[in-house]
């Protein structure tokens, strides 16, 4: 192929996974013809194993942290003025399963006539288990095994996808429906592109033949109802803060906002039947209202 393919890692803090990161992405057997690593620590030590990659690298050390939000704005942004014609993203705590996960992404996205495809994620201890569940309905899918089999392609399922990790754009999609948005910092990020994605009418899916690994992410998600309906609980407060007010942001725009009597049930139930924490609700309440309000301030 003579398309232009430029990947963007984002990193904070993390260079010993990092390094494991870029060695899979470099090593890719179509490799990228550059590759942005957005650092928002600025860290020499980041600095010298991006220049130590064996494919042409740009190093973006960011002295403010930029969040992964921004981060991701700021390397797809550069990887347009580099002239890209598809944006791989990647984040420095996952990585490709093998040499084979970019050229098997383009190989769908051109059979399939896709502006965007994404790998399944999969847990990186257990790859035949997802790292993040994926609810169909009100049934959540936890393996592979679940998705090849109930998928009505042989390899793809549509109008799904995961963002960020391991997902390849189109420039022209990237133009079309923007990049993150600076103000969300981390969390919900992904979701709000992927709802832009979708308003845009753009196909785009993820690719049953291409497997990213990432540490798995499932545990925050807290089964309700006997486990038909489940919420999110992030254990730590700052992530609890950025996950309810980007939600409550989030919902507040067109696409998403028929998702907000179901949010109100999940979470009045799990904070109020099953955690008996009305303190809890109160704060859910409070985040939610921020975001909704647009109250971006940074914790």
């Amino acid at each position: 192929m003579t398309d232009r393919i430029v990947a963007v890692v984002v990193t904070h803090r993390r260079p010993d996974v990092l390094a494991k990161s870029l060695d899979a992405v470099s090593s890719q057997s179509r490799e990228p013809d550059h590759l942005i690593v957005v650092d928002n620590d600025d860290d020499p030590v980041v600095r010298d194993l991006v220049a130590a990659q064996p494919v042409p690298t740009t190093y973006l050390g960011s002295r403010r942290n930029l969040g992964g939000a921004g981060g991701f704005a700021l390397g797809m942004l550069y990887a347009l003025s580099l002239g890209a014609d598809w944006i791989w993203l990647a984040d420095d705590d996952g990585r490709p399963q093998d040499s084979e996960v970019l050229p098997t992404l383009l190989a769908c996205a051109e059979r399939h006539g896709l502006a965007q495809v994404s790998p399944m994620i999969c847990d990186l201890d257990n790859p035949d288990k997802l790292a993040f569940p994926l609810r169909r309905g009100l049934v959540w899918r936890r393996w592979v095994s679940e998705l090849r089999t109930e998928a009505e392609l042989p390899d793809l399922m549509p109008g799904i996808s995961h963002l960020f990790n391991g997902a390849l754009f189109r420039a022209s999609t990237v133009e079309a429906v923007g990049v993150p948005d600076l103000r969300l910092f981390f969390r919900g990020d992904e979701t709000e592109v992927h709802r832009r994605l979708l308003r845009s009418g753009l196909p785009f899916g993820t690719c049953l033949q291409a497997v990213y690994l990432h540490p798995q992410g499932s545990d925050e998600f807290k089964p309700i109802l006997r486990g038909r309906m489940h919420t999110q609980y992030p254990e730590n407060e700052v992530k609890r803060y950025y996950t309810y007010r980007n939600r409550g942001y989030l919902q507040s725009q067109p696409g998403m906002r028929k998702l907000v009597p179901q949010e109100w049930l999940r979470f009045g139930w799990y904070f109020l039947v099953s955690k008996r924490d009305p303190a809890g609700f109160r704060e859910w309440v409070r985040l939610r209202r921020l975001g909704r309000r647009e109250r971006f301030s940074r914790r």
